[in-house]
């Protein structure tokens, strides 16, 4: 079966040069251990230093929600994506790597508290995905450079995840013979081995 180590691998493909500086780290010391040496890749555990506050920690998991959310397969939440961003952040970051995520944080609950009077957890899913354009957009200080980095680790955390692994995309250790002719809407999943 994949693991962690070897999805991080193909997640770091994907991004290529863009590639978020923790998730880089993690992606070169996932080769390191897979060529038989290095450390290992998101070890279970607390994570070694406290990255968030609370209100940040609950408005991280929001946003996350929001960028892969859950729909006929489980979400970013059921797949453990806000304690991977911590962990992420917390033992493969340096403290430079953390601040554009902080701030972009605490820039969208000051804009949702500006914009709809409420802290940015308690909007509307509209108003927070509103919020998620605003940043991506860069319609506030610090919206692009936390957008970019935030929407990587969360795909890296889902898609590495077993349930981002086993249940949004079927796996198949050796998938069935080739046939040339499938007709493409009969195409359910995007396998992955």
């Amino acid at each position: 079966m994949i693991d962690r180590r070897h999805a991080l691998g193909g997640i770091a493909a994907m991004f290529g040069a863009q590639l978020f500086a923790p998730l880089a780290r993690a992606a070169t010391a996932s080769a390191a251990a897979t060529k038989g040496g290095g450390v290992p890749v998101i070890s279970e555990g607390p994570p070694s230093v406290q990255v968030f506050t609370a209100p940040q920690r609950a408005l991280m998991t929001a946003l996350s929600e929001r960028v892969v959310p859950t729909t006929d397969t489980p979400g970013a939440i059921a797949a453990g994506v806000p304690m991977y961003i911590e962990k992420l952040l917390a033992d493969w970051s340096t403290p430079e790597d953390r601040v554009p995520i902080v701030v972009g944080l605490d820039a969208i609950e000051a804009r949702a508290k500006a914009d709809y009077r409420k802290s940015a957890t308690q909007v509307t899913p509209a108003q927070m995905d509103a919020l998620l354009t605003m940043a991506m957009e860069d319609k506030f200080p610090g919206g692009k450079a936390f957008f970019g980095p935030f929407r990587q680790m969360v795909i890296a955390g889902y898609y590495t995840s077993e349930i981002g692994i086993t249940q949004e995309r079927e796996y198949l250790p050796v998938p069935g013979e080739y046939n040339g002719a499938f007709p493409y809407a009969q195409v359910n999943k995007v396998y992955s081995s």
